[in-house]
């Protein structure tokens, strides 16, 4: 009789039902807070952490991505894709799975659905960098592009940041309808607009999170006045841009992590040695963030490793003492380690019973 799997062989699972369950038994909003929080802490320790860009294999329709990172005790990675075709398809633009492992054995610790979590995580960070860098009072944001990711912004702004007022825009008008109906009941004042430049009417943060697979112009230069903060969101792959150019050269910009930001983010448009600043240094304290009024900020955020781990981590402390993930039998621990074979030998005696 094969022997049953000991406490070891087993991962914590959690899947797309589990995840979304979790976070409506705590609320997104305190899940998006609790997340920027995470987030923050660990910008705050990112010299601990193993850091590269992410490993991307591009192809003509898109690119699928693995970002590993380690704060030296664990190991976490995630794997996402990034499909603008698929949308036509009736597929998701986005899908996400990730791991923590314990550095000192190498076994797996949390595996996770990160579909729903990477748009969590995105809308966490995003708010968490505009705690530091928006205009002090701002409560109104466009939000351009809306997509997948629109709602999960817009809910975290409000969270986080105090955002009352949300002015919406796509190309599409299904989409701004769709997102208009869903945060129906947040809370937020929801405004649907006709084209980017009335969207961003009176928004002291500017979110642009588009998904077309090219250079192009969601904003023009002579639509951004001073003293707002822009959330550059979308892109993030070689060749897309949403920026002019000059809104880039009249504002002061942060990163997360420069080698990978300069060749997928709204900088691969200037020099290579164009000054930015580290978005963990502001919040560690070393640097200052927006220094007057009438300063224009931008955040090109590309998506880090880092905030996949952090998020990965979260989710291992908040599903403890819940029935809101399963157990897999994903590890092969046999009795005795050198005896893998004898394991695998004693399972045939149960197939044949």
């Amino acid at each position: 009789m094969a022997p049953l799997p000991s406490k070891l062989a087993y991962v914590p699972f959690v899947s797309v039902e589990n995840m979304m369950r979790l976070v409506h038994h705590i609320g997104i909003e305190k899940v998006l807070t609790d997340l920027a929080d995470q987030i923050e802490a660990d910008f705050r320790r990112w010299p601990l952490f193993d850091k590269t860009p992410r490993v991307a294999s591009h192809s003509d329709v898109g690119v699928i991505e693995l970002m590993p990172t380690s704060d030296g005790e664990t190991y976490g990675f995630k794997y996402v894709n990034g499909h603008p075709k698929n949308m036509a398809e009736g597929l998701q633009t986005v899908t996400a799975f990730g791991l923590l492992a314990d550095v000192n054995s190498g076994y797996p610790k949390l595996l996770s659905e990160m579909t729903l979590l990477t748009a969590l995580r995105t809308a966490a960070t995003s708010a968490m960098a505009a705690r530091h860098l928006a205009p002090k009072g701002a409560r109104t944001m466009a939000m351009i592009g809306n997509g997948a990711q629109s709602e999960f912004q817009c809910l975290a702004f409000k969270a986080v940041c105090g955002i009352d007022s949300v002015r919406l825009y796509d190309i599409d008008p299904a989409a701004t309808e769709r997102c208009a109906r869903n945060l129906a009941g947040s809370g937020l004042t929801v405004v649907k607009c006709r084209s980017s430049q009335e969207a961003i009417e009176g928004a002291q943060i500017i979110t642009t999170c588009t998904a077309d697979k090219q250079y192009a112009t969601i904003l023009t230069d002579n639509m951004v006045g001073s003293g707002v903060h822009i959330n550059a969101i979308g892109g993030d792959c070689p060749g897309k841009t949403e920026l002019h150019r000059d809104i880039l050269l009249r504002s002061r910009i942060f990163v997360e992590y420069p080698p990978q930001t300069r060749i997928e983010g709204e900088i691969q448009q200037l020099d290579p040695d164009h000054a930015v600043t580290e978005l963990w240094q502001v919040i560690a304290g070393d640097v200052a963030g927006r220094a007057d009024d009438r300063q224009i900020t931008l955040f090109d955020s590309v998506g880090f490793a880092i905030e996949d781990f952090s998020a990965l981590r979260y989710v291992a402390q908040a599903i403890a003492g819940t029935p809101f993930f399963t157990r897999l039998d994903m590890i092969a621990d046999p009795d005795d380690p050198r005896d893998l074979f004898g394991m695998f030998q004693r399972a045939a005696d149960s197939v044949a019973a």
